[in-house]
């Protein structure tokens, strides 16, 4: 019993013991851990506090000037350089320290330069949602941050950051800090430091005359100075002012009432009118701001001291703003300014134009053309902050393109332009109106696209697929509002865009379907460090070479035989679409563009008004700037035609056969055009429709003399549904026709006594006119007549009238025909048109044909004249018919121009878009 109690107690004994390890062993591994994640930490802290820069007295109040390069490397601007005043401590009012104390760092006057509080809250935020969602920094970080170090969110830089923060806090007052911050924030329009914003915004160069809402937009600009700029966003600076008004509050720097009171102002009555002047390239410069903003974390091109290398080729832009300039040389004639509808006792407004020239091999952006006149304060740019419909510009782009690209169309492919186009779930439809309100029936894509028919374009975007349309489209850098298209994206009449995203979709097309997002700055240095950031987008395969080939080869007909004939550049192989938008409740057009390239420059170009309510009156305007631009551009300079890849090939196919055919041997030359086709997809089948008839067989012809006539006779034995072309030479002259008929055999009346007539018959297909046989003849003699039965047959006066006189039209053919009865004769034939006589002619046949006749109406009078004996020149009696023919305008429209005018921008029923 005893070693039972012995061996129990051992047995607790020893599981006692293994429970107790397994907990030391537990918190002795998470101390390790914790220990060395702490020595970890502390080193690499210790690690990045010992590289921290040292602090620099030189580099505290002044911001650090960008200087910008232009493609050449060759500096062009110098931002900072200006635009600065320095105030002293003394000089800042209390009412401009607590609010921006109270917007910036309520604590500013508590904590040694960091702010623990503030730290504890951004490492939750950036904890929750990423790092860098949250900042935490001081009025001290800032000036250290503005001075010292990059803007690029790291971990290493917010360390040293706090460390430098720390030591200019020991080395350095409070309020000398305060100054540094003040003297060197910016607020944009170029102004560096609070005195020279408050000279810039409200005209006051002593700060001690700042009142309390103009304090406050001072203290807020800095956050987001373009974008709360009062020049040009008054609302959206109000909110931002209300705001600061409410920290001020908030931190008992002012009370409820004074806030309320304050509230009340109207932003443009405080700003002093005097705004910064335009300066040359400042839309371009405001597409590198937002590019480095964009791409480079926390980077300011005012105040980093950043060196930026850019796309710009100065020449271009220059040349792009003379255009878009109100100079008395410049050759762009822009219409007088307008009445606003929605404010019409307001100013007159004037017509906007945006442009973006790039470079085509690499998508470079060589000039922004921003607004007529320029930019005014960091105002709307044209060329790269709108979102307009584009009109027909699309098409390439939403229709066609997919088509070759996922279905192998060729550039003869057939579609039927046959009427109005539903749009499903609305009473609206798509129109083609270029043709005088009538429809084209079957065209191939080429022609299609070259005048920019509607109802065409739908029905391709139809068959190519909503999903397969928005991915080509998307590949191109196109968006779509709320990420859907629409069907009447298909006539660019949904979503919008600007000329600089165009133009990077155009350029895909002309350099062989390789996209890049269109970009201003290949790079960015850093200051000090010397760290080179490059922010070249990357190129990538955005269709194959063929579709962009095949789009390339229909948008140069576009600018010689379609509505974009008035961008042609003589001689400069270029290629381009037009494009207009339509509303039912809008006078003109909202939008008119442009788009086009050649194999070194792409350019795109919008114009209409601000207010989309108002209609252009001359919608030309783009095609104008694009041929200016693209034949300054070129001067002295090679620009190689489009090479064709091995991808695509020419072939000659039947014209109107559906689908393509290759013309047979007897395929009228007229009936043959040569189109693309993606390799592999030719066609094979020969046409059978202009194939040879069988000629006729056993002609014979002889003279009836009993009734002076001439009997011919064949046989045709082919199952052929045909009628028989009749005609007759005498003595040798002339082939004339005579007749048609279905018959297999004719007589011929009125013969000439004494001559010899070759008689012709050709078999015709009464399906296909130009189908026909080769000519089968047959000759006879007709015998003298004895001069006294001459004489007693043709005695004078015995002339009788033409029989049967008609006149049929078939378009703009007019077929007249008669009969005759009486001694031989010659006819006279005298064609008026409206009264006036436009055709006198004397024939021995008995019908004529007036092809190619210009609308009008018509009087056809047929005279016979006496050929022979007493009757030699005796007139018989005139007979006259009438006809007319319809008049039908073959002047194509602007731009394919279509739908019910129910268009309004964004809207489902834009569907009139050209």
């Amino acid at each position: 019993m005893a070693e039972k109690g012995q061996s129990r107690t051992a047995r607790r004994k020893q599981k006692q013991s293994k429970k107790k390890p397994l907990w030391k062993k537990i918190l002795l591994i998470t101390g390790i851990a914790v220990l060395a994640i702490g020595i970890g930490v502390g080193a690499l802290f210790t690690y990045y506090i010992a590289t921290a820069p040292e602090i620099d007295a030189s580099k505290l109040s002044i911001p650090f000037s960008s200087k910008i390069y232009d493609k050449d490397g060759e500096l062009f601007a110098d931002l900072g350089a200006e635009q600065r005043t320095k105030v002293e401590y003394n000089e800042i009012p209390d009412v401009l320290e607590d609010s921006v104390i109270a917007t910036e760092d309520s604590r500013f006057y508590e904590h040694p330069g960091i702010d623990i509080w503030r730290i504890g809250g951004a490492i939750i935020a950036n904890v929750t949602n990423g790092f860098g969602s949250e900042g935490a920094s001081t009025i001290t970080q800032q000036v250290v941050e503005k001075s010292f170090l990059s803007p690029e969110k790291k971990v290493s830089i917010k360390v040293q950051e706090q460390w430098l923060a720390l030591k200019l806090e020991q080395e350095y007052s409070k309020e000398q800090i305060l100054e540094m911050y003040l003297n060197k924030i910016y607020y944009g329009n170029g102004a560096y430091g609070v005195a020279k914003a408050a000279e810039l915004y409200f005209g006051k160069t002593d700060l001690s005359k700042l009142n309390l809402p103009e304090a406050a937009i001072l203290a807020g600009l800095p956050q987001r100075p373009s974008a709360y700029n009062p020049y040009k966003n008054p609302e959206l600076m109000k909110k931002r002012m209300n705001t600061v008004l409410s920290l001020m509050v908030q931190h008992g720097k002012i009370s409820q009432k004074q806030a309320d009171k304050a509230r009340e102002v109207d932003i443009p009555s405080l700003l002093a009118g005097d705004q910064p002047d335009t300066t040359p390239y400042q839309a371009f410069l405001q597409k590198v701001r937002d590019e480095v903003e964009e791409k480079v974390d926390g980077a300011d091109i005012y105040t980093d001291g950043l060196k930026i290398h850019t796309t710009i080729d100065t020449d271009a832009q220059e040349y792009v703003e003379f255009l878009l300039s109100d100079s008395e040389d410049n050759p762009i004639n822009y219409p007088e300014p307008v009445t606003d509808p929605a404010n019409p006792d307001g100013d007159k407004v004037k017509l906007q134009a945006g442009m973006t020239v790039l470079d085509t091999k690499t998508g470079a952006i060589r000039a922004i053309g921003g607004a007529r006149g320029g930019l005014e304060n960091d105002g709307l740019n044209y060329a790269t902050d709108i979102s307009r419909q584009p009109g027909s510009t699309f098409k390439p782009i939403i229709d066609y393109g997919p088509a070759i690209e996922n279905k192998k169309w060729s550039t003869y492919h057939q579609l039927n332009d046959d009427g109005p186009f539903d749009i499903a779930g609305t009473d609206d439809q798509i129109n083609t109106w270029v043709n005088n309100g009538h429809y084209y029936d079957w065209v191939s894509m080429r022609f299609a696209l070259e005048q920019s028919l509607n109802v065409p374009a739908a029905k391709t975007f139809e068959e190519v697929g909503r999903g397969t349309a928005k991915e080509f489209a998307k590949g191109l850098g196109i968006e779509f509002e709320n990420d859907e298209i629409q069907l009447t994206d298909s006539i660019g009449g949904s979503s919008g865009t600007n000329p600089t995203k165009l133009a990077g979709a155009y350029r895909a097309f002309a350099n062989e379907g390789i996209y890049n997002e269109p970009y201003a700055v290949t790079k960015v240095e850093f200051p000090d460090t010397g760290k080179t950031v490059d922010l070249k987008p990357e190129p990538k395969p955005a269709m194959s070479d063929y579709t962009a080939y095949m789009i390339t080869d229909m948008l140069k007909n576009v600018v010689t035989e379609g509505t974009g004939k008035l961008a042609n550049v003589p001689g400069l192989p270029v290629a381009g679409k037009t494009g207009t938008t339509n509303r039912d409740d809008v006078e003109g057009s909202p939008d008119s563009w442009f788009s086009g390239y050649s194999t070194n420059y792409t350019i795109s170009i919008w114009t209409g008004y601000n207010n989309n309510n108002i209609g252009i009156s001359d919608t030309k305007i783009p095609h104008a700037l694009f041929k200016n631009t693209m034949t300054e551009l070129s001067k002295d300079k090679e620009t190689p035609d489009f090479t064709k890849p091995d991808s695509v090939v020419e072939v000659a196919v039947e014209e109107g056969s559906r689908p393509a055919k290759l013309p047979s041997d007897f395929t009228p030359d007229s009936e043959i055009v040569t189109e693309l086709f993606v390799k592999g997809n030719e066609p094979t089948d020969t046409s059978e429709k202009y194939d040879q008839l069988d000629p006729v067989e056993g002609l014979k012809a002889s003279f009836d003399k009993e009734s002076n006539t001439i009997q011919a006779e064949w046989k045709y034995n082919s199952d052929e549904d045909v009628s028989f072309e009749v005609s007759a030479s005498v003595d040798g002259g002339e082939m004339q026709s005579l007749s048609s008929t279905e018959e297999t055999s004719i007589e011929i009346s009125n013969v000439e006594p004494g001559s010899e007539y070759e008689i012709q018959v050709v078999a015709v297909s009464n399906e296909t006119e130009a189908n026909s046989s080769e000519p089968k003849t047959a000759s006879v003699k007709v015998p003298e007549e004895e001069e006294d039965e001459e004489e007693e047959e043709n005695g004078e006066g015995n002339i009788p009238s033409v029989s049967d006189l008609s006149a049929s039209v078939s378009g703009s053919t007019v077929d007249v025909s008669w009969g005759y009865n009486g001694p031989p004769a010659r006819f006279e034939v005298v064609v008026t048109q409206d009264g006036s006589e436009v055709n006198r002619q004397t024939v021995e046949s008995m019908g004529i044909v007036i092809e190619d006749a210009p609308p009008g109406s018509y009087t056809i009078t047929v005279t016979p004249i006496g050929q022979n004996g007493a009757n030699q020149g005796v007139r018989g009696d005139s007979s006259s018919a009438q006809a007319t023919v319809e008049g039908e305008s073959d002047e194509p429209g602007d731009d394919g121009g279509g739908g019910t005018g129910n268009e309004n921008d964004g809207g489902a029923d834009d569907e009139q878009n050209n």
